[in-house]
């Protein structure tokens, strides 16, 4: 099994593992923007539909710090899927200030839509590895992601 990427690359940046996760986060990257391109949507809808899905409804400053999405981008981004009636914003009962962002029908349907897509992408990237390499390196990569979080 070839451990280094075929093309002529200096051996000490292809066997480095952060040249190996830069230039797979770009494929990655352009993968991830064409599928969604494909499906007239941006990562930030997935990501705060899926957001919504997961973890109910949601303020607007708890969906930006969930997706890493900065608090001037939020509303923007919530204007979007309001206007596209992917989520429904009603003012908080218990803080008049706050919005309660929910996820609609047409949300739920959106987000299996680009589950499918993003699913296609995962498959296509990763098309090399077994089923058990890629949940060994999603494993591997959530632990170093979450690594340096924590630093």
């Amino acid at each position: 099994m070839q451990t280094t990427p075929s093309y002529e690359t200096p051996a000490r940046l292809a066997t480095t593992p952060s040249w190996l996760i830069t230039h797979t986060s770009v494929h990655a990257s352009r993968l991830v923007q064409e599928a969604f391109a494909a499906n007239g949507a941006r990562h930030y809808q997935y990501a705060l539909l899926a957001a919504l899905a997961e973890f109910g409804p949601s303020s607007q400053a708890a969906l930006g710090r969930r997706c890493g999405i900065d608090r001037s981008d939020v509303v923007a981004a919530v204007n979007d899927l309001v206007e596209r009636e992917l989520v429904e914003r009603t003012p908080d009962p218990a803080d008049r200030r706050r919005n309660t962002i929910t996820l609609t029908t047409a949300g739920k349907r959106r987000l299996t839509k680009l589950d499918k897509a993003i699913g296609g992408v995962q498959d296509q990237l990763l098309a090399p590895l077994s089923a058990a390499e890629r949940e060994q390196l999603t494993g591997l990569l959530t632990r170093v992601l979450e690594h340096q979080l924590r630093e």
